[in-house]
């Protein structure tokens, strides 16, 4: 499962509706791909559509949806947002990254 903080929830009702998706119907798509300096970087974007191998969550009124691969990784992990003095952004608080780079967008196991 993957939770979502009442501030990610915030931050992601608003920013769905600015660029057009319904946060009652559509829903967060997380992943995990190849990349960044620790060697697995998240992808966070939104979405209408499911493909067949797709995990559906639902926490906190927020629908997010991860496709089967990404979730071995991701399996725990809660979806927060920041808005410190060190830049604002979507913050994956997971418990299976032994490592993470200091902008937080990179992990590894």
């Amino acid at each position: 499962m993957i939770k979502v903080s009442q501030t990610a929830k915030d931050k992601v009702v608003g920013l769905m509706q600015e660029d057009g998706f319904d946060p009652k119907t559509d829903f967060v798509r997380v992943g995990v791909k190849s990349g960044g300096c620790s060697g697995l970087s998240y992808d966070l974007k939104f979405d209408k559509e499911l493909e067949d191998d797709d995990k559906v969550f639902e926490d906190n009124g927020v629908r997010i949806v991860v496709d089967k691969k990404s979730f071995l990784y991701l399996i725990g992990t809660t979806l927060d947002y920041s808005g410190g003095l060190n830049g604002s952004g979507f913050v994956f608080n997971n418990p299976n990254a032994n490592r993470t780079c200091g902008c937080g967008e990179s992990f590894s196991l």
